[in-house]
C-alpha cells in the first residue's frame, strides 16, 4: 500500500470549547489540548498541508459568534499559526458544506485526512462519516478531541459514555481511530493506520 497523503484538519478548538455549557467534557481539555498541540507540532515538523477550522453561528448567535471573544481559537493554537495554514469558516457541522475545504485537499493532492478538535459528538462525527464520500479517508485522534454529556427527549448520555462509543463508531466504518502516540508513529513510518470493518466490529460485538 502506498503511503497516505495526510492532511491535518483542526476543527473548531475555540474558546466557546473552554467554558461554559458547552465545555469539553471528556477526554476533558485539559488533557485534549495537549494532545492537539502535538498532533500540530508533528504535522508541522513533517510538512503537512494543515487546515484550521472555526464555526460562525452568525452575527448576535447566543454561541460562536464571529464577532464575540468565543469565537477566537485557543492561545496554544493561535501562538503556533503559520501563514501557510488553510483558513476555513463554517456553517454546519461538517467541514466541507458551504467551504472550499474538499478543493484545497485535492490541489494538495490528499488521500487522508486526520481530524482534531472538538466536538466528537458533533463536528468530528459528522466530517468524519462525509469524508468517503469525497473519495478521502479518515483519521480521528481520540484522544486529541471531546464530548460534552448531553440531555433531551430523546435520551440521555454521559461524556465519557458518548465519546467511547463513537469511537468506537467511528472505527467499525468511517475512520481510523487511534491516540496521538500511534498516530505520529503512523506519521513518521508513513504507514496507513489500522481501522476495523463493519462485519468485524459486528461479529466481535455479537461474541461479546
Amino acid at each position: 500500500m502506498s503511503s497516505p497523503r495526510r492532511a491535518l484538519i483542526l476543527v473548531d478548538v475555540q474558546q466557546e470549547y473552554f467554558s461554559g455549557p458547552l465545555e469539553i467534557q471528556y477526554p476533558p481539555h485539559v488533557q485534549s489540548l495537549p494532545q492537539i498541540a502535538a498532533a500540530l507540532d508533528s504535522a508541522a515538523a513533517a510538512g503537512l498541508p494543515i487546515a484550521v477550522v472555526q464555526h460562525s453561528a452568525g452575527e448576535g448567535a447566543p454561541i460562536f459568534d464571529p464577532i464575540g471573544p468565543a469565537f477566537a481559537l485557543h492561545p496554544e493554537i493561535e501562538r503556533r499559526r503559520s501563514d501557510s495554514w488553510k483558513t476555513v469558516t463554517k456553517q454546519y457541522g461538517t467541514v466541507f458544506a458551504g467551504t472550499d475545504l474538499l478543493d484545497w485537499l485535492r490541489q494538495h493532492d490528499i488521500d487522508t485526512i486526520t481530524l482534531v478538535g472538538y466536538m466528537t459528538n458533533n463536528c468530528i462525527l459528522a466530517s468524519a462519516a462525509e469524508a468517503e464520500t469525497h473519495g478521502l479517508r479518515a483519521e480521528v485522534i481520540s484522544d486529541a478531541t471531546g464530548a460534552i454529556a448531553i440531555s433531551n427527549d430523546a435520551g440521555s448520555v454521559d461524556a465519557r459514555s458518548l465519546h467511547t462509543a463513537l469511537m468506537a463508531l467511528l472505527n467499525s466504518n468511517f475512520a481510523a481511530v487511534a491516540p496521538t502516540t500511534v498516530w505520529i508513529s503512523a506519521l513518521k513510518g508513513e504507514y496507513t493506520l489500522p481501522m476495523s470493518t463493519l462485519p468485524e466490529s459486528a461479529a466481535a460485538g455479537a461474541a461479546r
